[in-house]
């Protein structure tokens, strides 16, 4: 039995994205969401297993009913390399279609290391295509730096000059989709789809490291504007006009709500690492009037910004990453407080909710997996995933592998 060159796409992407949304849901679940009849199910599961993108394996019985299947990534089944680089470190993730990243490799603190950054980055996929060959369909970096037609235009934050990354991608990788976003935007996808965020039609998503970043995502889909460098919320001009931003911009809000904004208002040096300096604070607002103080400061500009953010976007909810819920939690009082009174008046009644991110230091991971998935499982996509298959293995007819 030769693979399916013909299957058209629209039934299988449907079948696809619900187990994107619900690994492991039931091909009796996925039909009733979609609509589909049992037939029809059947069918397109059954081509969807022959092209190695689906497994099906036996779900537990429940009732009487008519014993159904878990639908699962394929065994031999597409993969996307999925790579994180910030301020920290990188490291590098394997994901299948359930969108899950698995650890394979990490490397190196990124501050002002760009070259050998990288190059282990190189080293790291290059071991992944000798590895999965023809299974790794596409490349997704999240990086801690503004990205403009997929180059970074301004990673001050990893003490890098403005750099393509394309030359990340192994010898022989040839047409390799390669996915390049910031970081604080992937995450944002992520919650969305799968956190936070989850349910709501419009998500602006704000997350404080270094800095602040963010996006607006409607109906899933990230809001980035024409060359991809939407989002830069921390360069807008909430902060004091007489201090000059690293971007080159005056008055960003980036300077008043992380750990350069705390060290200042305890009359510190600007430190080396801002974000284990901010936790340090945080720690000891806790029984230290001064740290508190500078807490409380940094809550209001924090606060009144997302307020001013709330009057523009009219966003479902917002989700807090990184920092911003321990800033809140820090001084809760005077966030609350300042929320409210930036909002316009008609919303106090029932601001928009602010909820904590719910993926942790996992979110940008999470979605420059789902960004990769977006390219490998589109129409073309799976055109070029069809086309390598070799067509004399015998395909899957059965359950299991």
């Amino acid at each position: 039995m030769t693979r399916p060159r013909d299957a058209r796409w629209p039934g299988p992407l449907a079948v696809l994205s619900e187990v994107r949304r619900t690994p492991g849901v039931t091909r009796a679940e996925a039909a009733r969401r979609l609509g589909l009849g049992s037939g029809s199910a059947t069918e397109i599961t059954a081509r969807l297993r022959a092209l190695d993108l689906l497994d099906e394996v036996p779900a537990p019985a429940v009732g009487r009913g008519r014993p159904t299947t878990r639908l699962l990534p394929h065994p031999r089944g597409p993969l996307v390399a999925v790579v994180e680089v910030r301020y920290e470190g990188w490291r590098c993730a394997l994901a299948g279609i359930d969108g899950r990243p698995a650890a394979v490799a990490a490397g190196r603190p990124a501050h002002d290391a760009e070259q050998q950054v990288v190059r282990e980055i190189a080293d790291a996929l290059r071991d992944l295509r000798q590895r999965h060959g023809h299974r790794l369909r596409a490349v997704s970096v999240s990086v801690a730096a503004a990205v403009r037609h997929r180059r970074l235009v301004r990673p001050t934050i990893l003490g890098w000059d403005p750099t393509d990354l394309s030359g990340i991608l192994p010898d022989g990788a040839g047409a390799t989709p390669l996915v390049i976003g910031n970081d604080a935007t992937l995450a944002g996808l992520a919650e969305a789809r799968g956190g936070a965020g989850l349910g709501a039609g419009t998500v602006l998503h704000l997350t404080v490291e270094v800095g602040l970043g963010g996006v607006l995502v409607i109906d899933g889909v990230p809001a980035v504007g024409g060359s991809g460098a939407g989002g830069e919320y921390g360069h807008m001009p909430f902060g004091d006009r007489s201090r000059r931003c690293p971007c080159g911009a005056r008055g960003c809000w980036d300077n008043e709500v992380d750990g350069r904004a705390l060290a200042r208002h305890l009359g510190a040096g600007t430190p080396d690492d801002p974000r284990a300096f901010a936790l340090d604070v945080l720690q000891r607002a806790e029984h230290d009037a001064e740290a508190a103080g500078a807490v409380r400061k940094v809550a209001d500009a924090l606060a009144t910004g997302i307020a001013g953010l709330v009057n523009a976007h009219d966003p479902d909810v917002v989700t807090l990453g990184g920092l911003a819920p321990l800033i809140r939690a820090a001084a809760q009082p005077d966030f609350d407080a300042a929320y409210l009174d930036g909002l316009m008046e008609f919303r106090r009644a029932d601001p928009i909710p602010l909820r904590a991110a719910s993926l942790g230091d996992d979110g940008a991971l999470i979605g420059a997996a789902a960004a990769g998935l977006d390219v490998v499982l589109s129409e073309s996509g799976l055109d070029d995933w069809a086309a390598d298959l070799d067509p004399d293995r015998p395909a899957t007819t059965g359950s299991g592998t």
